[in-house]
């Protein structure tokens, strides 16, 4: 089954981009060549732009300012990749999240209550998706265009590429050219292996913390299935069976949390270590006062870091958001157990047995559902506090070593 149809506008988005990236699902052998042929792509650009900024990486070494241009450079192209590989690494469990999201939380019977929750996971994910795809186009274009403005009033012996190679030849028409486009291509597809994998990351732990909301929501409304069933007098029964119901969807939402944890923990471990980095060196590339005095990095080059930087900070929050909300959210399940009409019910065999199982139920959900980063740390809105101060160290540490250099 592959996904076809949506009323949610961040799966749109989310499915688009995946399918340019090649890791993604295939209803016929054609799409399936497609599909190929996209990943070959994704991972042919990424080792050409990857040997142009590691080998200028080695040449500027001396440069304190290129240098570290060319360190994040390499960041952000090759942190993609490890995405890529990570996930392919399990993409059958990543395709069958996907879609137990459209046949369990996207296309269900729900209430007027429950689709109000739904809807509010929709317009979360489509702010988070749009807002954080936005940002990444932004700097895409801004490493395109900033090369054309280094350009300008140049001759033809002396233009620059968006990614210097270091050839005279390259500099003349049409080599220069081809090349300028083959890079512009590259770094599109870059772009949208940067961005496409976290957008239905995000997209998945967002709905399912509001299918946990929609639990808690039915636990404290179970007496409604009281009312219903007084008519044939057997209350207890059917309260016990509707309760057992919702223990059910509750296990099912363990497992899908699980299977997240499975295979996005190595995933998360790498996003948290290269975003402080990151947002380190994008903030001290947009600070620094030699930028302005070297060729090889413009001043026109300092909105592709301010651009990156807003595209890293959307990303680290979109990313903890997230996995917060899927912590506190699948805690409250046991707030909204306690809460259910069980008091009400006489004391019987059945009731009995079902006052046991509510007690081991609210325990278990003292244990929330996350994602982790492959086991050392739990990923939560703290972790962007901490990512954030963790830059602010590194980027204090890069200033007093700028500064102290003579």
């Amino acid at each position: 089954m592959i996904l076809e149809h949506y009323d949610d506008i961040s799966v749109v988005v989310a499915t688009k981009f995946m399918k340019y990236s090649g890791l993604w699902m295939a209803a016929n052998r054609v799409e399936q060549i497609y599909r190929y042929i996209s990943l070959i792509y994704s991972i042919s650009t990424t080792f050409f732009i990857g040997s142009i900024v590691t080998i200028e990486f080695y040449y500027t070494k001396n440069d304190f300012t290129n240098c570290l241009f060319n360190a994040s450079n390499i960041l952000t192209v090759f942190m993609p990749l490890f995405k890529l590989l990570v996930l392919f690494a399990h993409k059958d469990d990543f395709f069958n999240l996907i879609l137990y999201l459209k046949r369990k939380f996207l296309h269900s019977n729900y209430d007027l209550y429950e689709g109000m929750i739904l809807d509010t996971s929709k317009r979360t994910c489509a702010f988070f998706v749009c807002t954080f795809t936005c940002c990444c186009h932004a700097t895409i274009v801004n490493y395109i265009i900033s090369a054309i403005v280094v350009n300008i009033g140049r001759n033809e012996s002396d233009r620059v590429l968006p990614f210097n190679i270091r050839s005279n030849v390259l500099s003349m028409t049409p080599y220069f050219e081809i090349v300028f486009v083959l890079q512009s291509l590259s770094v599109y597809q870059i772009g949208i292996l940067y961005f496409s994998f976290d957008n239905f990351m995000c997209i998945m732990n967002i709905h399912v913390a509001g299918q946990f909301r929609i639990l808690q929501y039915r636990l404290e409304n179970i007496k409604n299935a009281i009312k219903r069933s007084k008519k044939n007098g057997n209350s207890n029964a059917t309260y016990y069976n509707t309760f057992k119901t919702y223990v059910a969807q509750h296990q099912e939402l363990i497992a899908y949390c699980d299977k997240l944890e499975e295979t996005f923990s190595l995933y998360t471990l790498g996003q948290v270590l290269l975003f402080s980095l990151l947002i380190c060196l994008d903030g001290y590339l947009i600070l620094a006062v030699s930028i302005r005095q070297n060729t090889d990095t413009h001043p026109a080059k300092r909105l592709i870091f301010v651009f990156h930087m807003i595209a890293s900070v959307a990303q680290l929050f979109m990313f903890t958001y997230s996995c917060d909300c899927l912590i506190q959210d699948s805690t409250n399940v046991a707030t909204a157990m306690y809460s259910a009409p069980w008091s009400c019910l006489a004391m019987n065999e059945d009731t009995r047995t079902l006052r046991r199982d509510l007690t081991l139920v609210i325990v278990r959900s003292r244990v929330s559902c996350c994602l982790t980063g492959y086991g050392f740390f739990t990923v939560s809105l703290e972790t962007y506090t901490k990512v954030l101060s963790t830059a602010a160290s590194y980027f204090t540490l890069l200033r007093q070593n700028n500064a102290a250099t003579p």
